[in-house]
């Protein structure tokens, strides 16, 4: 029987009020999520992560990315666990120099944008796929491969955990039994040495198994 999913902390930054409510309502919808504050780039970020008691930090950089590049390699030195939203794949290179340990486009799926997150406030690196090829040369993240391919079904389970589905509405999506998706989750949770689910999507984030 896996463990409940326990919820991690959200710094959200950006300047754009409107986006930070925006980020805010999306992310409060996802079960693991936990908003623990809302602050603008300009603000003492070291102090709003630890008096938020953040897990990781979600900085959208906006339309104008210079300014917000900036205060990000200004605060570079602190390793802090920040993902970025991207307005394009030419701001890719620049984010990953000034200290963003995840890279992810601001139309990133909500549920998707949660996993990526998980997997950042767990130490890892997340690139979303579109933005790869954008990487200077020997800065990609190592991924390790799975002990054990999955197969179509358990990618799809996979997937679908990602997204924050329930094991009912698994079975419900893919018209197969719960007791069917636990078979899956399990041999999922397995292969990648997760204890948790929420540990399972993180490692597939990692190794690169999940759209983000």
């Amino acid at each position: 029987m896996t463990s409940p999913v326990e919820p991690f902390r959200v710094l959200i930054v950006t300047d754009d009020p409107i986006a930070r409510a925006g980020l805010a309502s999306l992310l409060q919808e996802q079960p693991e999520v936990t908003v623990a504050a809302q602050v603008s780039g300009d603000a003492d970020l070291l102090e709003a992560y630890e008096t938020s008691q953040a897990d990781v930090i979600l900085w959208d950089l906006g339309w104008n990315s210079e300014a917000a590049l900036d205060q990000l390699t200004d605060v570079r030195e602190l390793r802090l666990p920040v993902a970025v939203l991207l307005a394009g794949v030419e701001e890719a290179a620049a984010a990953l120099t000034a200290g963003a340990r995840g890279l992810l486009l601001r139309n990133t799926d909500t549920s998707q944008l949660a996993a990526a997150l998980a997997a950042v406030a767990s130490g890892l690196t997340v690139l979303d796929p579109v933005l790869s090829g954008a990487v200077p040369p020997g800065r990609e993240p190592t991924l390790a491969q799975p002990v054990e391919e999955m197969t179509p079904r358990e990618r799809e389970v996979l997937q679908l955990l990602a997204d924050g589905l329930p094991n009912r509405a698994i079975a419900e999506r893919l018209s197969i039994s719960e007791h069917t998706v636990k078979f899956h989750v399990n041999a999922i949770m397995s292969k990648l040495g997760a204890r948790t689910r929420t540990e399972a999507v993180t490692r597939a984030a990692r190794l690169g198994l999940l759209v983000l």
